[in-house]
C-alpha cells in the first residue's frame, strides 16, 4: 500500500477537487427522499399546485445536480487512476529493465510480466473505485443513517442493529481475501509462463506431435488457476448474500415496526416512504462498500507484489578502484561462479588477452562458455577471482559505461519487429556508412541489397521472415555497428555455411583489427585462427593455447578437431582444412 500512496501523492490536489464534487453529488442524492417526504407530508395536504411544482422542480434540480457532479467526478477519478498507473507502470518497467540477471532469475520473467500487466491493472481499478465509490458510498451510508434519525429514531435503531453484523462480516471476509488474491496472482504467473513456453516452442511441439501433451499440461495449469480464482471469488462473494440477508431482515423489521407506528399515529406515511428510500440508498451503499473491499483486496495484494520489485536492492554495486597499468585488455584471474551458489558452473578460469587479440572458446553444451561472457559483461558477479578490462576491475566501472564497450551476439538473441536498418542501428543513431560497413563485414549486405526495400525491409518479431543464417548475419552487423572495444560472438555462426563463416572471419581480421574478439563456437573452423583458444568441460579449463598447441597437448580438442575437420592425432592437416581456409 505504501508504494500506491507514493504514486498517488502528486495527484492529491486533483483528487481533492474530485472528492469535493463527489461529496456535493452524494448530498444531492440524500436530499431527494427528504424533499419527497416533505412534499407528501407538508405540501400535498395544502393543495397548492404552485408549491407542489416548486418542490417538484427542486427534486429535478437535485437529481440533475447529482447526475452532473457524479459524471464530472468519475471522469476526474478515471484521469487520476490512469496517470497514477501510467507512472507506476513506467517506473516498474524501468526497474525491471535494470534488474540484475540474478534478480530476474529469482522473480522469473512470467512473474515480472504479470506484475507489469495484471497487477498494475488491479491497482488501477482500485484507485479508480476508491475515488468513485470510496467517497460516495460512506457519505450515502452515514448520511442516510443520520437523516433517518431525524425522521424516525426508533426505526433507525432497528436499522443500526444490523450494522455490527455487517462490519464483522466485511472484516472477516476481507482478512481472508487478501492472501487468496496473492495466491491467485501466483497462479497467473504460472499461466503466463506456460503460455510463453508453448508459444515460443510451437514449432517444436508441432514437429514432435506433442500438441495433445501440451494441451493436457495447459489444462492442468488452467484448472489450478480456476480453482484458486474460484476459491477467492467464493470467499469474497459471501459478502453479497450475507449482507442482503442482514439488510433485508432489517428492512422487514422496519416495515413491520413502521406499520405499527403509523397505525398508532406516532409516524407519518411520508416518513415511512422516505425511510424506505433511504434504506434502499443505505443498502446500495453497503453493497458498494463490499465491492470496494473486494477490489481493495486485489489491489493491495497486487500492490505488495509491485512494491517487492520496486524495492529490490541493487546487488551490482560499483566500487571505485584505482586502475592498474596493464598490457592486457581483458584479464580473467582464477574466476569461479555458481548460479545457485552451491556447485560451481565455472571454476578457476584464467586467461589474458591483449588489445586486438581473438579468443576462441569451445566445449560441450552446458560447459560454461556463455557464463564466462555473462561474467565479463557483469550480468552476474563472480563468486571468486578477478575480472579486469583495461586494467580496471569491472566492479569499478559504471554499468552503462561498461556495457558500451561491448558489441555482442547472444546465443539466443532477438530480432525486433522493425526495419533491418533500425535493428542494426538499435537506437544508437549511427551514421549510415557505419551501418553499411557493419552489414558488409557481417556478410549481410548481399541479401539485404536483394530485398525490395533494402535496409528498410520490415522484419517480424524474432525475425521469422528471415532464414537462420540471414538472422545471424543481421545480429552480427548490429554487434559490429559502432565499432565496440570488445566483440563477443556467442555461437553466432552456427547457421552459416563454411564459406560464409570463413568470409566473416576474414572481414573481421581486415576491417575491425583493433577490436578484442571473443568467439564462442561449436565448430573448430570458427576459431581455427584465433590467437588463443580456451577448451572447457563441465566448467573447468581443459586446455589453453593456439590451435596447433592444443592439437598436440589437449586430447579433448584433438577429438573435436578430428571429428569435425579430419585432423589426425599428430596434428597433420587433411583436405578439409584447405577447403575451410
Amino acid at each position: 500500500m505504501k508504494v500506491i500512496l507514493h504514486y498517488i501523492k502528486p495527484f492529491i490536489p486533483r483528487m481533492s477537487v474530485g472528492i469535493s464534487i463527489k461529496f456535493i453529488g452524494a448530498v444531492m442524492e440524500l436530499l431527494l427522499p427528504w424533499i419527497l417526504s416533505y412534499l407528501i407530508d407538508d405540501i400535498v395536504p395544502l393543495r397548492d399546485i404552485g408549491l407542489i411544482l416548486l418542490w417538484g422542480g427542486a427534486m429535478v434540480l437535485a437529481a440533475v445536480a447529482a447526475l452532473v457532479t457524479n459524471i464530472v467526478a468519475n471522469r476526474m477519478a478515471a484521469w487520476v487512476a490512469q496517470h497514477t498507473t501510467q507512472a507506476l507502470r513506467h517506473d516498474l518497467f524501468e526497474k525491471i529493465s535494470y534488474l540484475s540477471c540474478s534478480h530476474i532469475d529469482s522473480y522469473t520473467i512470467p512473474s515480472l510480466e504479470s506484475r507489469l500487466t495484471s497487477d498494475t491493472y488491479n491497482v488501477h481499478q482500485m484507485i479508480g473505485m476508491i475515488q468513485r465509490m470510496g467517497v460516495r458510498a460512506p457519505i450515502l451510508l452515514v448520511g442516510g443513517i443520520l437523516i433517518t434519525l431525524t425522521l424516525d429514531p426508533v426505526l433507525t435503531l432497528v436499522l443500526v442493529c444490523t450494522l455490527p453484523f455487517l462490519g464483522v462480516l466485511v472484516f472477516s471476509v476481507s482478512k481472508r481475501g487478501i492472501p487468496l488474491y496473492v495466491d491467485l496472482q501466483k497462479g497467473v504467473d504460472t499461466m503466463v509462463r506456460t503460455v510463453r513456453e508453448t508459444i515460443s516452442g510451437i514449432r517444436v511441439i508441432k514437429a514432435l506431435s506433442k500438441t495433445d501433451y501440451e494441451r493436457e499440461h495447459f489444462a492442468q495449469v488452467n484448472g489450478e488457476l480456476v480453482r484458486r480464482e474460484k476459491k477467492a471469488g467464493i470467499t469474497m462473494a459471501l459478502t453479497n448474500p450475507m449482507m442482503n440477508l442482514f439488510l433485508n431482515v432489517g428492512l422487514t423489521l422496519v416495515i413491520v415496526v413502521g406499520a405499527f407506528r403509523v397505525n398508532a399515529g406516532v409516524s407519518s406515511a411520508g416518513n415511512i416512504i422516505a425511510f424506505l428510500s433511504y434504506f434502499t440508498i443505505i443498502l446500495n451503499a453497503m453493497m458498494a462498500v463490499t465491492r470496494i473491499f473486494v477490489m481493495c483486496s486485489k489491489g493491495i495484494a497486487s500492490g505488495s507484489r509491485i512494491q517487492e520489485v520496486l524495492e529490490t536492492p541493487e546487488d551490482l554495486h560499483v566500487t571505485p578502484q584505482q586502475p592498474e597499468e596493464s598490457p592486457y585488455h581483458i584479464v580473467f584471474d582464477h574466476v569461479t561462479f555458481s548460479y545457485n551458489h552451491t556447485e560451481p558452473n565455472v571454476e578457476d578460469i584464467s586467461f589474458r588477452l591483449k588489445p586486438g587479440e581473438t579468443l576462441g572458446v569451445i566445449g560441450a553444451t552446458g560447459c560454461g562458455k556463455s557464463t564466462l561472457m555473462a561474467l565479463l559483461m557483469r550480468l552476474y558477479d563472480a563468486d571468486a577471482g578477478l575480472i579486469q578490462i583495461g586494467g580496471r576491475n569491472i566492479t569499478s566501472i559504471p554499468l552503462e559505461e561498461l556495457h558500451r564497450k561491448f558489441g555482442v551476439v547472444f546465443q539466443n538473441d532477438v530480432v525486433f519487429a522493425d526495419s533491418i536498418y533500425e535493428n542494426i542501428d538499435f537506437g544508437r543513431h549511427l551514421p549510415p556508412q557505419e551501418i553499411e560497413k557493419a552489414a558488409r563485414c557481417a556478410q549481410a549486405l548481399e541479401f539485404i541489397s536483394a530485398l525490395p526495400d533494402g535496409f528498410g525491409h520490415m522484419l517480424t518479431s524474432k525475425g521469422t521472415n528471415l532464414s537462420g543464417g540471414q538472422k545471424q548475419r543481421v545480429l552480427v552487423a548490429r554487434a559490429l555497428a559502432g565499432s565496440p572495444e570488445i566483440l563477443i560472438l556467442d555461437d553466432s555462426s552456427s547457421a552459416l555455411d563454411y564459406k560464409t563463416d570463413a568470409a566473416l572471419r576474414k572481414a573481421l581480421r581486415e576491417e575491425y583489427q583493433g577490436i578484442t574478439t571473443i568467439i564462442i563456437a561449436q565448430r573448430v573452423s570458427s576459431i581455427l585462427h584465433a590467437d588463443h583458444i580456451l577448451v572447457l568441460e563441465e566448467g573447468k579449463e581443459l586446455g589453453y593455447g593456439t590451435h596447433q598447441e592444443l592439437l598436440r597437448s589437449c586430447p579433448v580438442y584433438q577429438d573435436i578437431a578430428h571429428s569435425q575437420m579430419g585432423y589426425s592425432q599428430d596434428g597433420a592437416l587433411e583436405a578439409r582444412e584447405k577447403e575451410v581456409v
